[in-house]
């Protein structure tokens, strides 16, 4: 039976506390820290003075807000998308868009690993549904020659959360006819990868014109709620036709406004990526070099999978006695048995970054 892990208090930007323990934290996906960012917690805090907790209703009745309206200028600025629609939250983006397309696609194509959000997403498009190989375009590409003339929606996370790899969007779209689309779950790639942040799209240097996007505003934007990125037509179609949008309460105002800081931060603020790209590229490098074997991605996240249980527990070990909290999950898409899943922020310092770097050196020399 899945129980739920102890719970953690912040103490700061990196350190958590832990069984009365001060520890450095490298987790969750709070990719920028901008959770705890003074400007995103003050614009909760005007938030709450200036417009309360909650609307208590629909935007379909007499929940909209002026609020939410600046959030999606902002993010669809942000994205250079055509358009923006916030989700009460990150899981809703996806099923939004299977809601508003039920009937419109001849085949839904997904990767075997697909976050559960698209594979939920999937079954309420009301066509078949086939699983293609992980980040697999030659499977792909068997699949559309075997199935012939279609008109399908391709299904994929842009940056898989439990190792950090990117999927070959690029590729993908080869294969997709003109008809057809691609979605995006971009949860992790968003904020993160491309020059400006834009997420998977950007990172691949490809064209929207054929991209659904959906994001997450709880990981590298720090907040909560959700967003869908496309075409104007796409958001009506949402409006007109997701139950899941129209019978649902809009996420907090204090929430929507404090993500408006955010988006702003990440968009002016070249810093902050500047940092974490090279958090992750100095913490990869010296984990290969000490014999690790890390997914070759400009992703924060880094993997290590235990050879066996023995293994597991005397990283755990070694991770407390070195003051850092061990990140050891069991969670869809990684190894059954569990795995560390290490996150850099851009917030680490290069003390803590060494301190990490000389335990997992020591440790693997422990096999």
């Amino acid at each position: 039976m899945t129980t739920v892990p102890p719970p953690l208090q912040q103490v700061d930007r990196t350190y958590v506390r832990f069984k009365n323990r001060k520890l450095s934290y490298f987790a969750g996906c709070d990719y920028f820290r901008l959770a705890s960012h003074p400007e995103v917690l003050k614009a909760v805090q005007q938030g709450v003075v200036n417009y309360g907790l909650n609307v208590s209703a629909s935007r379909l009745t007499t929940g909209n807000h002026e609020v939410y309206g600046r959030l999606e200028k902002a993010l669809a600025q942000f994205f250079a998308a055509e358009s923006a629609l916030l989700a009460s939250n990150g899981y809703a983006p996806t099923l939004m868009v299977g809601q508003a397309c039920t009937g419109q696609y001849s085949h839904a194509l997904i990767d075997e690993r697909a976050h559960g959000c698209l594979v939920d997403a999937a079954k309420l498009l009301d066509c078949p549904v086939i699983k293609f190989k992980h980040r697999n375009p030659e499977d792909l590409g068997r699949i559309f020659q075997r199935l012939g003339k279609i008109k399908p929606i391709v299904m994929t996370d842009g940056m898989f959360s439990h190792d950090g790899s990117i999927a070959p969007v690029k590729d993908y779209l080869q294969f997709i006819p003109a008809e057809g689309v691609l979605l995006i779950d971009d949860a992790h790639a968003a904020g993160v990868l491309g020059k400006m942040g834009r997420g998977t799209p950007e990172f691949a240097g490809v064209s929207r014109k054929q991209i659904i996007q959906t994001t997450t505003l709880s990981k590298a934007f720090g907040v909560y709620g959700g967003a869908v990125l496309g075409p104007v037509s796409l958001k009506e179609t949402i409006i007109d036709k997701s139950r899941l949008f129209v019978g649902n309460t809009p996420l907090p105002l204090p929430l929507a406004h404090a993500a408006t800081v955010s988006v702003k931060l990440l968009k002016t603020d070249k810093t902050l990526r500047q940092r974490l790209n090279a958090n992750t590229e100095y913490l990869k490098t010296k984990v290969r070099d000490a014999g690790y074997d890390i997914v070759n991605t400009p992703s924060p996240v880094v993997p290590i999978i235990p050879q066996n249980a023995l293994a597991a527990g005397r990283l755990k070990s070694n991770l407390l006695k070195a003051g850092i909290h061990p990140p050891f999950i069991k969670y869809p898409g990684g190894p059954e048995s569990g795995y560390f899943r290490f996150v850099v922020s851009s917030e680490h310092t290069e003390r803590q970054l060494n301190n990490l770097i000389d335990v997992l050196a020591s440790s693997l020399c422990q096999r």
